[in-house]
């Protein structure tokens, strides 16, 4: 009688598909408006240096610890934690955290998302082609406000993501990223380099760039420790779970690190796209759907050329929301396919269902729901709050004292120099501060997020 061989675990094919794939999930939407205009806002150069510390000390150490783990178990978050916890400690319940965590934020997050890619064929029509930001906040708002054109994109979006993620790992999240990754670095640089060329492109510049130490208070660097913890996609499952399809001859802090800094790097050339543009032309850089939906149109609208520029930059936006999506997505594919064995199909279909039916919630928040308050919240900032505020950080802070407090120096090292085979001359001042200084820094994030700090 011939016995069946075990089928092999999908998983990452390539060291550059490593990259692509963990990069995707770091970049999102946060990169092409949040983060320039956070460092604009807050002291340019000197921002930057300090969200750089603050990576160092929040977001990179907790990035590594997750990749870490995942590759160690190779299989999903919760499932992770409950093999290398000592037997009987529910420490599985920080991956539950980052599940729902994870379900939450894909529920209002593939609505902005919705909003891109609808924005791609009104930016195509040249419907929102237009000088006047009134004309293009009226569009935003004809957009946001109508039901059913809310729920038919952010069904599309959810569609779309599934039919990659039904595709398996290697042949869906690695194939597409890998294409989708260096097709964003081109756009950014197109529209950056044409962004340059504008008069009055150097105050874009100064606004970005130029130092200003005198605006580094308490308040901004927290908003520096906040932005690196949340910028690398931790706390919610998702380096854990792409950590399960890592190779096991992957270099995880080299790895990590290249992802931190491609992703600061795609962070500073959106606002080199951006920023100069928007000054130029007079505009307000103000932060949030205003600057991305309303200001944006009406920039492109005053350059030359500026039709097909808009097309472009609302392509590479729905390219970043794609990457993250993708990964935020897996998380609960994981764990259904993995923990509960079911087909990944089957996996894939109940949680695109149960995302429909929950983040239409979010979706109608600016029009059918929008007055249905929880907590003075509609649903998608209630989703945005408990996710941001309360969820992550926590998963954050329990993480770290796992790895540092329950798993151990040794435990560490192995995992990471994959059983001695790769040198880590930097592990016991990283195991330090996942140790004692990430989880403190967290919980000082979480306290300021409760407006308790």
């Amino acid at each position: 009688m011939s016995q069946t061989t075990p089928k092999a675990r999908d998983g990452f094919t390539s060291k550059f598909g490593v990259l692509a794939a963990t990069l995707g999930s770091a970049v999102g939407l946060g990169n092409i408006w949040k983060f320039p205009y956070l460092t604009g806002e807050n002291g340019g150069a000197g921002f930057l240096l300090v969200y750089v510390i603050a990576t160092l000390l929040v977001g990179l150490p907790v990035m590594i610890s997750e990749i870490m783990l995942g590759r160690k178990s190779k299989t999903d978050a919760v499932t992770t934690l409950s093999k290398l916890a000592p037997k009987g400690q529910p420490w599985w319940l920080i991956a539950v955290m980052g599940v729902l965590a994870a379900f939450l934020i894909m529920s209002f997050y593939s609505e902005v998302a919705a909003w891109v890619f609808a924005y791609i064929f009104k930016a195509v029509d040249g419907s929102i082609l237009s000088t006047d930001p009134k004309v293009t906040g009226d569009a935003f708002n004809a957009l946001i406000s109508n039901p059913l054109q809310s729920l038919l994109w952010q069904w599309l979006v959810l569609a779309l993501m599934g039919g990659i993620l039904l595709m398996g790992v290697s042949k869906g999240i690695e194939a597409v990223t890998k294409k989708l990754m260096p097709v964003l670095f081109i756009l950014l640089l197109v529209i950056g380099v044409r962004s340059l060329t504008l008069p009055g492109a150097s105050r874009g510049l100064s606004f970005l760039f130029s130092p200003d130490f005198s605006k580094i208070t308490g308040a901004v660097v927290l908003t520096a420790m906040g932005l690196a913890f949340f910028k690398l996609s931790i706390g919610m499952g998702c380096m854990m779970t792409y950590g399960s399809y890592f190779r096991d001859d992957q270099n995880i802090p080299v790895t990590a690190f290249r992802v931190m800094c491609a992703d600061l790097f795609v962070s500073m050339l959106a606002g080199i796209a951006i920023f100069p543009a928007v000054f130029a032309f007079g505009f307000e850089p103000t932060a949030g759907p205003s600057l991305l939906f309303i200001t944006i149109p009406a920039v492109f609208a005053s350059i030359p050329f500026g039709h097909l520029f808009m097309v472009l930059f609302f392509v590479l936006s729905a390219i970043a929301a794609t990457g993250a999506m993708l990964s935020i997505l897996e998380v609960p594919v994981s764990v259904l396919s993995e923990r509960f064995k079911m087909s990944r199909p089957k996996a894939t279909l109940i949680n695109l269902l149960v995302l429909g039916a929950v983040g239409s919630t979010c979706a109608l928040s600016n029009s059918a729901m929008a007055d249905v308050h929880i907590a003075g919240k509609t649903f998608f900032d209630l989703f945005d709050y408990l996710s941001s505020n309360i969820l992550m950080p926590l998963g954050g802070i329990f993480l770290c004292l796992f790895v540092g407090w329950v798993w151990g120096e040794e435990k560490l090292r192995d995992a990471l120099t994959n059983g001695g085979e790769l040198e880590l001359p930097i592990l016991k001042p990283l195991f330090f501060i996942i140790r004692y200084v990430s989880p403190l820094l967290i919980l000082i994030v979480m306290l300021k997020g409760l407006g308790l700090f």
